[in-house]
């Protein structure tokens, strides 16, 4: 097993999600991160909706000692010892036989699989359809703010390249069919995700 491209471990587990703790406290998966759970039978995919970072123990709190985190861990290393990161995701699909369906899983992931960044291959595969869509409605009560986590998710196809004016166009029309063609909703997530769309030149 390659853990170089593992970052993280499962604490807690459902069929519809999963909390997963990164190995290192400063090791944050941005919100909309798209990961993935290998298993001896099928590839759980994901998607990240909330990351927090805390103490590990619980009568130790992280202090304000108005002193950079180069300061501190220069001085008092020792505070990061009982920092983690833990970030919770909700299950869009998953992979089994070269098979990609979007669909929640037979079997939740195992608690301690390891959590990997699917590569970007894999990304362009899975998010050739908008299917994962309806899960993520499906589980909206979970998420904090539904349309704040589309727009991210936006921005991470921009990072993978995967994003175009036709794979834009297609995710609107599902999107609108999800929120029952709010025009009000449809017209404020449209502004504001034309004004992030900005930054990707191949759109302009």
């Amino acid at each position: 097993m390659n853990k170089e491209k593992y970052f993280a471990e499962v604490i807690e587990s459902s069929l519809t999600g999963w909390l997963a703790q990164s190995w290192s406290w400063d090791t944050f998966p941005e919100f909309g991160s798209f990961v993935a759970i290998e298993g001896k039978k099928r590839t759980i995919f994901g998607i990240v909706h909330q990351v927090q970072t805390g103490s590990m123990d619980s009568v130790r709190y992280p202090f304000p000692y108005q002193k950079t985190e180069e300061e501190l861990l220069q001085e008092q290393p020792q505070i990061f010892e009982f920092l983690k990161t833990t970030f919770s995701c909700i299950a869009i699909g998953y992979q089994e036989k070269k098979s990609i369906s979007y669909l929640i899983a037979p079997e939740p992931p195992k608690i301690h699989a390891f959590v990997a960044r699917p590569s970007a291959e894999i990304s362009k595969i899975f998010f050739a359809n908008n299917h994962y869509m309806h899960l993520l409605f499906t589980h909206s009560s979970q998420i904090f703010n539904m349309d704040e986590l589309l727009l991210a998710l936006l921005r991470q196809h921009m990072d993978l390249n995967i994003l175009t004016q036709d794979k834009i166009n297609s995710f609107m029309q599902t999107y609108s069919l999800l929120i029952g063609n709010d025009y009000r909703r449809i017209k404020l997530f449209l502004q504001r995700a034309e004004h992030m769309l900005r930054d990707c030149p191949d759109l302009v």
